[in-house]
């Protein structure tokens, strides 16, 4: 909404972040990552988004290799890493990405320790999403063509031994839920009579992982806890940080990142 836009630390209509690094992994695909040995990549060390993307802006994007190792356990494969900026039509930095993938022959990603939250954290449940094999696959046509999110038979041959679904589809379906959630507890505050403030935009988020694979017909539920809160150099405005995740049908946790969010403050 232009109104509300407007009336938010953004000044104006803003992509989502998320829909800017589902831009990024597209721009990724065509011209490289579908032409190299990619075998995916286990999750995003850093995302920041910089400035907002407007309408009728124009994104391009570069990418540099920081490092390169071959796994100790995994001689078949290789972790590369890599740093991406994305700018817009004025030379304006509008988001960057630092991630590692696994490509070819030489390495597997070390996975890293599975994060909770604090002790006595409130949880709080945000809804499920199921994914169902059109879904996966209508997302990945537009954002992720990777072969092994568009067809079973590329699927099957891959080390991931069937059709899985984009990890920016998993982060996008938590960020749908994410919003209703909060939509919902602003409805039930109104209701109440009580004061309520709606949040602002986020700076960005760190150790997106993508733990095991979703596959069609998997329900991931998703939830999320805060961590911590601190007063930022906005007047008005803290920080607040977040620990979210998903889990599948089974129990097993697939998707999981730390998140950052600009908050009003009480008085």
């Amino acid at each position: 909404d232009e109104a509300a836009g407007q009336a938010s630390p953004l000044g104006g209509l803003a992509a989502s972040g998320w829909h800017t690094a589902c831009l990024l992994m597209r721009m990724s695909c065509e011209p490289w990552v579908n032409a190299s040995a990619s075998w995916g990549g286990p999750g995003v060390e850093e995302l920041k988004w910089l400035a907002p993307v407007r309408p009728g802006d124009i994104l391009q994007a570069r990418r540099t290799v920081v490092g390169q190792r071959p796994s100790q356990s995994r001689p078949e494969m290789g972790l590369v890493s890599l740093f991406f900026e994305v700018l817009n039509q004025h030379g304006q930095m509008v988001m960057t990405q630092a991630n590692t993938v696994m490509i070819g022959r030489r390495g597997m990603s070390r996975v890293p320790v599975q994060l909770e939250p604090p002790a006595n954290t409130r949880l709080v449940a945000l809804g499920s999403h199921h994914f169902t094999k059109a879904s996966i696959i209508a997302f990945a046509r537009k954002y992720d063509p990777q072969p092994f999110h568009l067809d079973e038979d590329a699927g099957r041959n891959s080390h991931f031994g069937g059709l899985v679904a984009s990890g920016w589809q998993t982060a996008c379906a938590w960020m749908r839920l994410n919003v209703d959630a909060k939509q919902r507890g602003l409805d039930a505050l109104r209701q109440q009579g009580a004061p309520y403030a709606a949040s602002g935009p986020s700076p960005g988020v760190k150790n997106i992982a993508w733990r095991k694979p979703v596959r069609p017909g998997d329900t991931i539920s998703y939830a999320t806890a805060c961590i911590e809160k601190r007063a930022v150099s906005r007047p008005g405005w803290g920080l607040v940080h977040s620990l979210s995740s998903g889990a599948n049908q089974h129990g097993e946790r697939v998707f999981e990142f730390v998140g950052a969010v600009l908050m009003p403050m009480r008085g």
